[in-house]
């Protein structure tokens, strides 16, 4: 793995863990659409995934500090308390339920998914189905509750989509946008929930595979570490502050001819025989 190649994973993380286009599968698609070994070691490879990862989660605090700070001072003056009265302790009460379901299926489901459904062909199929999903959904769904109207039983439900994301190719951000769609959110409303959403589990993903990360080290692979790593941050909080004015005016029609394209190739490629349909 070069540093170049590096920096470009770094960037595609960054960008597509908060749009609605599936980091995990565009992980999986970028060294296989380029020929890329990126590193032999199983092992490094996952490690180098949390860093990534680990990026993005940074860039997101860096956006979003001031929400954070508010929202945990909310559930720790509730949970002092034991009642919930204002609208921060009741959005920080969503985040917290909402986490649970993606905590729970990934603990019981991501080495199984990990192991047996990463494969090229799979992640195309799951980009176009989940791109239409969500293109009809933000079509014909009404636009009647912004983000202070979301509270536990939204946020359990939103945190119940969030876990179907373990597959590569659907999109964390994606499904939850869909989700938070359906039930009449706004447009800003559900990607900015959908981000919050996503730290904890992000978070918890990182400090679970940190002792992984610490005893196999980085076999000589610093740089290239350091260089995913603010990449995917710089990326994270680039296209979280483009979103969340994008879609202020915007549908999520181009999400969708993005997804289908990137599926079309995927697929043409395999077709032809120029690329593996799995790996």
């Amino acid at each position: 793995m070069s540093i170049w190649q590096a920096i470009v994973l770094g960037l595609t993380q960054g960008a597509s863990e908060y749009a609605p286009i599936s980091s995990s599968g565009h992980l999986v698609l970028v060294p296989w659409l380029f020929g890329w070994t990126i590193v032999q070691d199983a092992d490094l490879s996952k490690t180098f995934d949390v860093a990534l990862h680990m990026g993005t989660l940074v860039g997101a605090f860096v956006y979003f500090r001031h929400d954070i700070a508010r929202y945990l001072a909310a559930w720790w003056r509730s949970l002092r308390a034991r009642r919930i009265v204002t609208t921060d302790e009741r959005l920080a009460w969503a985040l917290v339920i909402g986490t649970i379901p993606a905590v729970i299926a990934g603990a019981t489901f991501e080495r199984a998914i990990q192991e047996d459904l990463t494969q090229p062909w799979l992640i195309a199929v799951m980009l176009a189905v989940f791109a239409v999903v969500l293109w009809a959904v933000d079509r014909w769904a009404a636009m009647t509750r912004d983000f202070d109207s979301i509270g536990v039983r939204t946020g359990l439900y939103l945190g119940t989509a969030q876990a179907l994301a373990l597959q590569p190719g659907i999109s964390r951000s994606g499904v939850t946008m869909t989700a938070a769609r359906m039930i009449g959110l706004d447009r800003t409303a559900a990607a900015r929930f959908s981000f919050l959403l996503s730290m904890p589990v992000v978070f918890g993903a990182g400090v679970f595979k940190a002792g992984d990360v610490l005893s196999g080290g980085m076999s000589g692979y610093e740089a290239e570490f350091v260089a995913g790593f603010v990449a995917s941050a710089l990326s994270g909080f680039a296209v979280i502050a483009f979103l969340l004015r994008y879609l202020r005016g915007h549908s999520f029609a181009i999400f969708l001819w993005y997804r289908l394209g990137v599926a079309a190739l995927s697929l043409a490629l395999i077709a032809s025989g120029a690329r593996p349909a799995t790996i």
